[in-house]
């Protein structure tokens, strides 16, 4: 078991454990005191949680639509249906759906609950569940209502992994790809449980600097701009590290054609992304004008167009991106 913590101000500071079968910590890392815990999981998890305490599930639908406000309301509902209080836990067991669902249901219910997170997906497990971001989607576009809300731990259970459908497992190494840029170093290296570690420590150094987003924690949205607008326009076949693993070859072609990086750090991208067996070009369907508008609406984007881009310094946010250029490399990197 590696265990990585998640060094915040206060008392906030929590673990993350990694390895297999961490799940039968949960009763471990349970917050003193609660005497109730609020299962949050989907039908499909097949992973059963104890807590050693009086618990219940509460089962949400699957995938992105489940990322909603009415499952928000239909869960509160439910947990007031059942007289949870601020002396009870949310446990969220699942994958990035499950924990930010959960995360933000937990926030809203009596104005915050302790939540901790059982993360079953790759995806979950280096990035959704970790750093306290929590949120639902709107038609407009992906998590643009949501919360901060910290767990008080998170397990990783790598066993979960081995019976991951394929197309989830690709949605985790979307993540993983872009932690290649910002601070993993040879990744490539590692076996799966220290690679998911490592992701995890580049996470908790980048949140524990800066918590609400306010500058540096935007690099963990790098080749998230158009992998949000993909998802969002929609229509594509797309899973979200697909459309991530597309936005990270975009972000490299857009900082290239900044003159941030060079050809060989592009090249380098793209072999990243086609190592894990992901796509790279933007579907030939795809709508110009419908990504554009998507990207303006990106939750990074207060002054124009803003993308979190590779240069010499690494990946940092750069905001005012000019509008043309946007759909001039849109239509060079298909």
């Amino acid at each position: 078991m590696i265990r990585v913590d998640v060094p915040l101000a206060g008392d906030r500071s929590y673990p993350v454990l990694v390895g297999p079968d961490a799940s039968a910590h949960l009763a471990d890392v349970l917050p003193a005191g609660v005497r109730r815990a609020a299962i949050v999981t989907q039908a499909g998890i097949g992973l059963e949680v104890e807590t050693g305490i009086e618990q219940r599930v509460f089962p949400i639908g699957d995938g992105e639509p489940a990322k909603s406000l009415a499952t928000i309301e239909d869960l509160c509902r439910a947990f007031a249906a059942w007289g949870l209080t601020r002396g009870d836990v949310v446990v969220g067991v699942g994958g990035g759906v499950v924990t930010d669902v959960a995360g933000f249901a937990a926030a809203s219910y009596h104005r915050g609950l302790p939540v901790v997170h059982v993360a079953t997906s790759l995806l979950a497990q280096i990035d959704a569940a970790i750093g306290g971001k929590t949120g639902v989607n709107l038609p407009e576009g992906k998590n643009l209502v949501g919360a901060f809300w910290q767990p008080s731990a998170v397990l990783c259970d790598t066993a979960a992994l081995d019976t991951l459908p394929e197309a989830e497992m690709r949605c985790g190494l979307g993540e993983m790809a872009k932690y290649h840029f910002i601070g993993g170093g040879d990744l490539e290296a590692l076996d799966l449980e220290a690679r998911i570690a490592r992701c995890v420590e580049i996470k908790a150094e980048v949140v524990a600097a800066d918590e609400r987003e306010s500058g540096r924690r935007a690099v963990l949205n790098y080749g998230h701009t158009l992998g949000h607008a993909l998802e969002t326009t929609g229509g594509y076949g797309l899973r979200h590290g697909e459309a991530v693993a597309i936005g990270l070859v975009y972000a490299a072609e857009l900082g290239r054609a900044l003159g941030r990086i060079d050809d060989e750090r592009v090249a380098e991208h793209r072999r990243i992304v086609t190592g894990y067996g992901l796509p790279g070009r933007i579907p030939d369907d795809a709508v110009d004008g419908e990504l554009l508008a998507a990207m303006g609406r990106d939750k990074k984007a207060v002054d124009g167009l803003t993308f979190a881009l590779d240069g010499p310094s690494g990946v940092e946010v750069v905001s005012g991106v000019d509008g043309a250029l946007v759909a001039d490399t849109l239509a060079s990197a298909r």
